[in-house]
């Protein structure tokens, strides 16, 4: 993922269940049995590999049969050697013992367990970018997207993966994502694969799609052992018609033959880790809940709403509202470019807060900032004594509202509505609004007129914008 903006924030388990998970995964499970089963000292060979006598037998303790036993009974040596479960010592022909890491697996702390488990998860991360099992003289179609050629520039092989895990982690913290359920091979194909803003794709493309259906396929089978993922494989019988002709399948009741893939709990833990270590912001739900409330509304700015919510209801339990009402609205003060979205993220963190918090509302009445947000409050709680705001009040909070919208998404279909809602329901909005002293009023006005679908009413706003500008000197 080569972007480097903020990730939604995501919701682990803790370190302990993390652990628990991470103890009972078949790939870890197994280099501890192996780890135990080579016990004070047996011999390997110079690259410290078990010798085929000894491979047998290994595959035999770890209850493995058929023809990739031995494979299988290999990938686990070496995770028990990488993880230090294993120590090897010697040269030309070497001894390998149960190192140092058995102990922490079975006495350490979680974080213990959970260092080593990533070290493993590493390793297979690593085998899993080599593209393998396809015929080595292959060539990617010209133009092809996605993993490259057998053999050919093992980097962009993992680099592709990693783009495809980034979007798996996406799809499923991101707002309206899975949430933890299973996502289709074909939806996590197409997001890497397909190009951004591309309408009905090419059959060119749908075969790329398909080829990677195909990689992740395997690459997904070798990272459910680790515990990473939990899979559904493609249904061996459309493997075998993948190269026939081009397609993407759309039929949600057949969708699941196609492979359905979903990150564990463990999953989630141990990417996130990854994207910390390449340089993404990928925060954690209650990461900001024992720091002060201008760190809430600042971080939780970019925050797809659901994700915002989850924070500032942590931020809250550990404070008595009448306190967290002050602290948030105290920090939701300021004539900044962000502090109407901060204000729209103190409006929301105090539909939280009880009746508990009136005080706290009633002293900023008067406050030009908060005055409308607490007036708002107050009436929704059915509270008495709530002054009506004044018509300046009232034009404030409005630009205030819309320069919120306007950062926190963007031109969203909410926005058009309420710039919509805003001119028909004030036949002379415009003629005002450009009078109200705030310092967004004019970018505000500019995006009216380029939002509403009314072309009369966008040159008002366009005019009022105009005159907005003028009388704050720009």
């Amino acid at each position: 993922m080569s972007d480097r903006s903020p990730l939604p924030p995501v919701r682990l388990a803790s370190e302990p269940e993390l652990a628990r998970d991470a103890l009972a995964t078949p790939l870890l499970s197994r280099a501890a049995r192996l780890a135990r089963w080579t016990g004070d000292g047996r011999r390997v060979d110079a690259d410290g590999l078990l010798t085929e006598e000894q491979l047998s037998a290994a595959a035999g303790v770890l209850g493995l049969s058929g023809n990739d036993a031995a494979a299988r009974t290999r990938e686990a040596w070496r995770i028990a050697v990488d993880t230090g479960l294993v120590g090897i010592t010697g040269e030309e022909a070497g001894t390998a013992a149960a190192g140092a890491g058995l102990g922490l697996l079975t006495g350490g702390s979680p974080h213990d367990v959970l260092a080593m488990w990533l070290t493993a998860l590493k390793a297979v991360l690593a085998d899993a970018s080599v593209p393998g099992g396809e015929d080595p003289a292959g060539e990617p179609a010209e133009g092809a997207v996605g993993l490259p050629a057998p053999g050919r520039d093992l980097e962009a092989g993992a680099e592709f993966l990693d783009e495809v895990l980034a979007g798996l982690y996406l799809l499923t913290v991101g707002e309206g994502g899975s949430g933890g359920g299973p996502v289709p091979l074909p939806v996590l194909a197409a997001s890497v694969v397909v190009p951004d803003g591309m309408g009905e794709p090419t059959d060119d493309v749908l075969r790329q799609v398909s080829e990677a259906m195909m990689r992740l396929d395997e690459r997904f089978r070798l990272l459910e052992p680790v515990g990473l993922v939990a899979y559904r494989p493609v249904d061996e019988e459309l493997m075998t018609d993948a190269e026939e002709e081009p397609s993407t399948p759309v039929d949600e009741a057949d969708v699941a033959r196609y492979g359905m893939v979903r990150l564990t709990p463990l999953g989630l833990y141990g990417l996130r880790a990854r994207l910390l270590e390449t340089g993404h912001e990928a925060p954690v739900v209650g990461d900001l809940a024992d720091k002060g409330a201008d760190a809430l509304l600042d971080g939780t700015a970019a925050f797809p709403p659901a994700a915002a919510h989850a924070e500032t209801e942590q931020w809250l339990a550990r404070r008595e509202p009448l306190v967290a009402a002050r602290e948030l609205l105290a920090a939701a003060r300021g004539t900044d470019p962000g502090a109407p979205l901060r204000r729209l993220r103190c409006q929301q963190a105090l539909s939280l807060v009880g009746v508990e918090a009136e005080p706290a509302l009633r002293d900023v009445l008067d406050d030009a900032e908060l005055g409308g947000l607490a007036r708002v409050w107050l009436t929704e709680r059915g509270l008495d004594d709530v002054p009506a705001p004044s018509q300046e009040m009232i034009f404030w909070l409005t630009i205030d509202t819309v320069a919120a919208q306007l950062a926190a998404e963007g031109d969203s279909e909410e926005l058009h509505a309420l710039v919509k809602g805003l001119a028909e329901q004030h036949g002379g909005f415009f003629a005002a609004a450009w009078r109200v002293r705030h310092p967004q009023t004019a970018d505000v006005l500019e995006a009216m007129g380029r939002l509403h679908p009314d072309r009369r009413i966008a040159k008002e706003a366009r005019k009022a914008a105009f005159k907005a500008r003028s009388a704050q000197g720009g």
